[in-house]
């Protein structure tokens, strides 16, 4: 368990490299693609908090597997997801669009659709003295998500999108899979020294049992390959590139 003492926000290890966020204010708590809900259910009773809301990012099951029973147990907290996913997530009692910003523990909350990996994924920014992103699947450190239902134009657009953020926000991806990127980054850059500056980093934090997550804008910006392409036909060569890596 990883905890942000900048942004109250805390990081649950799940299944194989999932990783949920809770993000606590007071006594309340919101919690971000519960995979499971087990964990989750230990800790907000642990520390005696109040389930506002479960935002959720996309469709797959290791992002909403827990969500149905959180509502069992919580029968009034507040579901938010996309529009376009009332059929795939059908327990969602809030549906939003793209743009649409809500008020959550006092905060304001930007809805930004970043479409790629699903054809309905959609984050949660926090736009505040410290943003914070929450970014599901879209976007890795080192890497970006699998085009699953998607096109290589839309996860690019999403990218974009993301790189007109403020430069110092932290972002909060949902899986643990930092080492592994910047791996395949290196294959392809052996003598960028930013990303081999950031692999030493990352394995020094992965020898001490801690999340090598969230990560700042600005700094993904230099190691991150998908952010740095330039234009859609590196990009589409990146992704499958990734693809095939072993």
């Amino acid at each position: 368990m990883e905890f942000n003492k900048a942004q109250n926000i805390i990081g649950i290890r799940v299944l194989s490299d999932n990783v949920i966020w809770l993000w606590v204010k007071d006594k309340s708590v919101v919690v971000i693609d519960p995979s499971v809900h087990d964990p989750v259910v230990r800790y907000i009773e642990e520390k005696n908090l109040h389930l506002k809301a479960i935002l959720q990012t996309h469709h797959h099951s290791d992002h909403i597997g827990g969500t149905q029973s959180l509502m069992e147990r919580w029968p009034n907290v507040k579901v938010i997801a996309s529009s376009k996913e009332k059929t795939r997530i059908p327990f969602q009692n809030i549906s939003v669009n793209d743009g649409e910003t809500l008020n959550i523990l006092g905060e304001e909350v930007k809805i930004i659709e970043v479409l790629g990996h699903t054809s309905s994924h959609i984050a949660f920014f926090l736009n505040g003295k410290n943003p914070v992103l929450f970014i599901g699947d879209t976007l890795f450190s080192g890497g970006c998500g699998r085009i699953f239902e998607g096109t290589y134009q839309q996860m690019y657009s999403s990218l974009e999108r993301i790189k007109l953020l403020p430069k110092n926000t932290l972002i909060y991806c949902a899986h643990e899979y930092t080492k592994a990127n910047l791996l395949w980054a290196l294959n392809l850059k052996p003598k960028d020294q930013n990303i081999k500056n950031k692999l030493l980093q990352v394995e020094k934090k992965l020898s001490l049992n801690e999340l090598t997550i969230p990560f700042q804008l600005d700094e993904e910006m230099k190691i991150n390959l998908f952010l740095r392409a330039k234009g859609l036909k590196e990009f589409t060569f990146l992704r499958e590139n990734k693809d095939l890596w072993a």
